[in-house]
């Protein structure tokens, strides 16, 4: 069955949401995320783009965009083709790394625009990253706080700004007041994870404590051996489900079950176990 035609936003605005396919790993350095900034940053400035604000986490992007002389649709696939290009080569892998098409939410008021922006901004504060907004490198609040950030023409903050005030000054405290302000905002991928369970950013987090110098990226292509040695050593993180951890990886979640546990032989067993 074909998927629907978006539906087009009147203001031109969308909040743009990207996901790695079965929500695995994106950005795996600084490089990476450095990378696929530059690729938005070029194409926002030939599209003639708005960038009202981003954020990147380990497994999606947000962005909040207006669209500029052609269909953001075009303009999205541009940036997709250019960093999937940039990662296949560099991790030497093939296939999809996005998962589907990118989602999008209709901004149609200003209400839902700074609504939007905030949550964005926060996003890696709920998530546990980090405790403030302006601790995370890889969004745009930096820019809005008056700190240095990269790239330097890929973010428009002055028509935020100025819905809170024409002097900057005071524009600046309102953002930075709103922009911290506790919330029960709602957009595109909220999930709350069952109790005791690691949030996929948790997760990724111990994953790749446990990994060492080994990319995320990189499991699935291991020799089968040191693999399954891998995957015996993941399955024991507490709080950490075998279907998320397959999700994280990018690899079948049979072959993470079916990775034995070290010790008695068995196969590890989930069948009561519920997906996150």
């Amino acid at each position: 069955m074909s998927r629907g035609a978006r539906v087009k936003s009147h203001s031109g605005i969308y909040h743009v949401m990207w996901r790695g396919v079965n929500r695995q790993e994106i950005f795996h350095d600084d490089e990476d995320c450095l990378t696929f900034l530059s690729i938005v940053e070029k194409y926002k400035l030939k599209s003639e783009l708005s960038m009202y604000a981003w954020c990147l986490m380990g497994n999606h992007v947000h962005l909040l965009v207006k669209e500029g002389n052609e269909p953001l649709s075009t303009t999205m696939k541009r940036i997709g083709v250019s960093f999937v290009y940039y990662y296949n080569h560099k991790y030497q892998t093939t296939g999809h790394l996005f998962q589907d098409r990118f989602r999008t939410e209709n901004v149609e008021n200003v209400r839902s625009l700074l609504t939007v922006v905030r949550y964005i901004h926060q996003n890696p504060v709920k998530a546990g990253m980090v405790g403030r907004v302006d601790e995370w490198r890889w969004s745009s609040c930096l820019g809005y706080y008056g700190k240095q950030q990269y790239p330097k023409k890929l973010l428009d903050r002055r028509y935020i700004l100025d819905l809170f005030s024409d002097v900057e000054t005071v524009a600046k405290g309102r953002f930075i007041e709103f922009n911290e302000k506790n919330n029960n905002d709602e957009c595109l991928d909220d999930r709350v994870s069952p109790k005791g369970r690691l949030t996929d950013d948790e997760a990724r987090r111990e994953i790749k404590a446990l990994l060492g110098v080994i990319e995320i990226a990189q499991v699935k292509s291991l020799p089968r051996e040191q693999r399954n040695e891998l995957l015996q050593e993941i399955k024991k993180i507490k709080g950490l489900s075998q279907r998320q951890a397959a999700r994280i990886l990018g690899i079948p979640y049979s072959l993470v079950f079916k990775a034995r546990n070290r010790g008695d032989g068995s196969y590890a067993s989930e069948s009561r176990e519920p997906s996150p």
